[in-house]
């Protein structure tokens, strides 16, 4: 089982299509997956066609209590072989309510232990921030995608990504490393994605993934129907991307 979560603390660069897809992408290809929604706009849950006003458990369960069997906070979810702990508004608070715990960081660690035989790959998808739900994330991941929107502010904050990420390495999961940086959202006609995705190579080297997510309508689409790009249109730009990068990703984890 590899535990990999999609974290960039800036919003709108693509994390939660990233998730969506990403999952139903390995799901398709016949691995087991599990999605943990850890942002409390809960847009993972919704994107995978859990209705989040109306769920008898949620991720908060897990950080709420210590009674709760993981296994009960697991629901199925419309795409083959992918599973979800889902999110809503409830865990907006938890960060407050995790203050005064002992090892609040490694709630997330502890509770996926136990799935060790049960998936292939767990992804999570984490807030746009640098809160104890983050951490929580880094701490319980072997891996982190990074996706970095092809526009002017991308690079901006990018050093802060790597300072928080090598302060989790250093102290809390020492075997924390970088997936890959997938730049997400680009034109190839605009000349600053191309500037963009130039610095980005610059910087990260050959942590950058190859499938690059170009700025597709039918993937803005997709979520507000509930569904992946792939059932929403095969077809597309976007569906063909996401294909690469699942095959990309199975193919670095060999």
């Amino acid at each position: 089982m590899k535990t990999i979560c999609i974290f960039n603390q800036k919003g709108g660069v693509g994390k939660t299509t990233t998730v969506v897809n990403l999952s139903c992408g390995m799901g398709i290809r016949g691995k087991k997956v599990l999605v943990l929604d850890m942002d409390p706009q809960a847009n993972t849950t919704s994107g995978l066609g859990l209705d989040k006003n109306n769920l008898d458990n949620s991720i908060y369960d897990l950080f709420s209590s210590s009674t709760h069997n993981i296994n009960d906070l697991i629901y199925e979810t419309s795409s083959e072989n992918v599973h979800i702990i889902p999110s809503n508004i409830q865990l907006s608070g938890v960060e407050i309510e995790l203050i005064s715990m002992e090892e609040r960081e490694f709630y997330v660690k502890k509770a996926i232990e136990s799935l060790e035989d049960e998936y292939d790959f767990i992804f999570i998808d984490c807030p746009p921030s640098l809160g104890l739900l983050s951490i929580n994330a880094l701490v319980a991941s072997d891996s982190v995608i990074i996706p970095i929107q092809s526009e002017y502010y991308a690079l901006e904050g990018l050093s802060l990504i790597i300072e928080t990420i090598n302060l989790v390495k250093k102290s809390l999961n020492s075997s924390l490393e970088i997936e890959g940086v997938l730049l997400t959202m680009y034109d190839g006609r605009n000349n600053l994605a191309v500037e963009v995705e130039k610095e980005v190579k610059k910087y990260f080297k050959d942590k950058v993934f190859s499938t690059i997510i170009p700025r597709n309508v039918r993937l803005a689409e997709a979520p507000s129907f509930g569904e992946s790009i792939f059932t929403y249109d095969k077809n597309s730009l976007g569906a063909a991307a996401f294909k690469d990068l699942t095959k990309e990703i199975i193919n670095n984890n060999r």
